[in-house]
């Protein structure tokens, strides 16, 4: 794990994404040119009465500039008040924090699954490996949600070069359904050689694709969500199952997992 850092930066760009979507840029933050694709920062929210930081996954970073982007979405109280803030407004960040992302192999296609707000990890992802030299081309980026709606930063996606693979509940973008069914679909196609598979999002859609890799044997790994009031694996509040046995913490061992390592 990499050693974290705690120190006070500061709101430099906000922007409304809509339906409740926002970004944040802090900068100030010593600890963004250790910041890889899975790591999260643990935020504190400026109030007196919001006791528990908030985890955060990592958009992006721009390490000379000590800035980093957090993409998140209002869904109470302390993503509230964070959506609240205004520019020059202090913020405390803790991190980076958990286990990164293992990058793919040159020769390897990247095929990542992105679900609803759990995408910010993998649009890191995809830019850290394309600034590495991995060919855009051998990305493939499924996107889901339950509409057009809840696909935020598509323009920003595309402008990766990256194949961009939409899929929504209601049809109202790309393929009308779950995006397992054309993810599992493409894999069988062979048309992504020496595939590994990446995933963020609900349990419920990271468990559809754990499915699918372990059915085709298809290598990859994971980044779960869970409570995490201290991020740093002390209050045992983010603890899951283990297939072969045992446990692990989501925000020390995790957020990244091998495909198939947690059972869910």
């Amino acid at each position: 794990m990499t050693r974290p850092t705690c120190e006070d930066t500061f709101l430099i760009r906000k922007r409304d994404l809509k339906n409740n979507f926002f970004s944040a840029v802090f900068s100030g933050y010593s600890g963004a040119d250790r910041c890889r694709p899975g790591h999260f920062v643990h935020v504190q929210i400026p109030s007196t009465d919001v006791y528990f930081r908030r985890p955060m996954s990592i958009a992006a970073v721009s390490a000379g500039r000590g800035e980093v982007e957090v993409l998140f979405k209002v869904v109470g109280r302390g993503t509230r008040l964070l959506a609240g803030l205004h520019r020059n407004d202090r913020v405390n960040l803790l991190g980076p924090l958990g286990v990164p992302f293992s990058l793919p192999k040159k020769n390897e296609t990247a095929v990542m699954v992105a679900g609803g707000v759990g995408f910010p990890p993998l649009l890191f992802l995809a830019a850290h490996m394309i600034e590495k030299g991995h060919d855009p081309k051998r990305i493939a980026f499924f996107y889901g949600g339950k509409s057009s709606e809840a696909l935020i930063e598509r323009n920003r996606i595309k402008k990766l070069g990256v194949g961009f693979y939409p899929v929504t509940e209601d049809g109202s973008m790309g393929e009308k359904g779950l995006v397992t069914g054309p993810l599992e679909r493409f894999l069988k196609g062979g048309r992504s050689p020496r595939p590994r598979l990446y995933g963020v999002g609900p349990e419920g859609m990271l468990r559809a694709v754990d499915a699918v890799g372990l059915k085709l044997g298809v290598p990859g790994q994971i980044s779960l969500e869970a409570p995490m009031p201290c991020g740093i694996g002390v209050c045992l509040g983010c603890v899951v199952p283990l297939t072969q046995g045992g446990h692990a913490r989501v925000c020390r061992e995790g957020p990244v997992f091998e495909i198939g390592e947690v059972r869910l």
